[in-house]
């Protein structure tokens, strides 16, 4: 197979260390791009915004009928959350075994990029008790941020050399929070002079949900110019979407024959449900449950994104010398701590709001970027969009059971305590199976060499 001019071998990260970093910084523009609709969207105004639409187009007992099913006003963006990473354990192992035979990868995430912010976009034009209307739009848009997080993951074995990894996906993250933190002062500072403005709260959410949209595909533009495409495996076209659920069966009979690696994503599965529940519910449990006003949990939630910022650079200074398991295995400990004070925590108490999501920032970073590089030394190489297409399963598409407990509990009781105590459980079980994962062996096992610090 010949190469094209702007393609390099399949043989992974370049071998000029500048032409590496240029790259690397490159790639970190993608999370600085996404990172917006993580926290702008999801965390902080879809969740109030969507619950506001169906209290809007509520009966008098708080209830909207989707399908003749009755579903609590309160608990309709909970069940969007988790029907849309459903839909993503049919669509992201397709994406990922596309991927992997894309001539040009980089414009398939940008394609995917794209698309989602439109979908986000799009939700400006929702309105009044347009509480469907609006469901469906997060739900698309949250399959292909899913999506393009596989294309975008998948590089990070072919841009960073073994030992560089961990590095290389903390300062990713580390990007991406003061990227989406950037944008969430830019909100906060909307909401502030709301009143001056002439606008009331539900245009300055709508502005803020369509601003983050922009944001993500204006900056993924900086990725797919600068991160070059690699040969793949087989030639783009060749076998197409038939060609590629075979070869996803193929990839799954394969992560049987690497149990360590299989045994590490039941681990992560379980522990980052709980880190997924907690970003998807801490804006409509402030506001719902803790009765706080739309600045405090936006300036709570703009502290995480900075704290979480420098905690992702710590952490990953960290894990040069405990070795990235160990300092995962620390942040749990801290993580279970704070969600089992949550529950506690008063109504109508913005510090202890704050004070608990200080917490939460400083180790959600590494938690999840030491987590990122700790599996791209268990894929086998030239498997990488395959592999981290079933990594973002467990990432994204199977958290639907941390929003979806929560969401029943809610349904149930009307309360949000209800719930978070089962969040616990993730974070304890998901903890035991990773400290019984054996690194350095499942990285040997994978056919992939060992850095000095596992």
């Amino acid at each position: 197979m010949t190469t094209s001019p702007t393609q390099v071998p399949p043989d992974g990260p370049l071998a000029d260390p500048e032409a590496r970093r240029r790259e690397h910084r490159s790639w970190y523009a993608y999370d600085w791009a996404t990172s917006a609709f993580n926290t702008s969207v999801i965390t902080v105004f879809a969740g109030p915004y969507l619950t506001g639409l169906a209290r809007a187009g509520s009966n008098d007992d708080g209830f909207v009928s989707l399908l003749g099913i009755p579903v609590r006003d309160n608990s309709w963006f909970l069940f969007v959350v988790s029907a849309s990473v459903l839909l993503q354990v049919l669509v992201l192992p397709v994406v990922g075994a596309i991927a992997d035979r894309s001539t040009n990868k980089p414009r398939m995430l940008g394609r995917l990029a794209l698309a989602g912010s439109v979908a986000t976009v799009a939700l400006f034009a929702t309105t009044g008790g347009a509480w469907l209307a609006a469901g469906l739009l997060l739900l698309v848009g949250n399959v292909l941020f899913g999506a393009a997080a596989v294309v975008y993951d998948s590089f990070l074995p072919e841009i960073a050399t073994a030992d560089e990894r961990d590095a290389v996906s903390s300062r990713g993250w580390a990007f991406g929070y003061a990227g989406g933190g950037l944008l969430l002062l830019g909100h906060l500072a909307l909401f502030l002079s709301a009143e001056s403005l002439g606008i009331d709260d539900g245009l300055a959410a709508r502005l803020a949900l369509a601003t983050a949209g922009l944001w993500w595909a204006g900056f993924s533009v900086i990725t797919v110019r600068g991160v070059r495409a690699r040969t793949p495996l087989l030639a783009e076209g060749e076998g197409g979407i038939a060609d590629s659920f075979r070869q996803l069966r193929t990839t799954l009979r394969e992560l049987r024959s690497t149990p360590l690696t299989l045994r590490f994503l039941v681990g992560y599965l379980l522990y980052n449900d709980g880190v997924q529940t907690v970003i998807a519910a801490a804006a409509v449990f402030g506001a719902d449950e803790l009765l706080l006003e739309q600045d405090v949990l936006i300036g709570a939630i703009l502290a995480v994104q900075f704290v979480a910022f420098f905690g992702a650079l710590a952490l990953g200074r960290v894990a040069r010398f405990a070795g990235a398991k160990r300092t995962v295995l620390g942040s749990l400990v801290v993580w279970s701590l704070v969600v089992g004070l949550g529950r506690g925590v008063p109504a109508e108490d913005p510090l202890a709001f704050l004070l608990l999501s200080v917490a939460i920032g400083f180790v959600l970073g590494g938690t999840q970027a030491l987590s990122r590089s700790m599996f791209s030394q268990l894929v086998p190489p030239d498997r990488e969009a395959e592999y981290f297409a079933i990594y973002q399963i467990s990432d994204r598409g199977t958290s639907w059971i941390g929003t979806f407990t929560l969401g029943l509990a809610v349904q149930i009781t009307g309360t949000y305590r209800s719930g978070i105590l089962v969040l616990l459980a993730f974070f304890v079980v998901g903890g035991l199976v990773l400290a019984a994962t054996p690194m350095r062996r499942a990285i040997e096992e994978s056919g992939n060499p060992v850095p000095e610090k596992v």
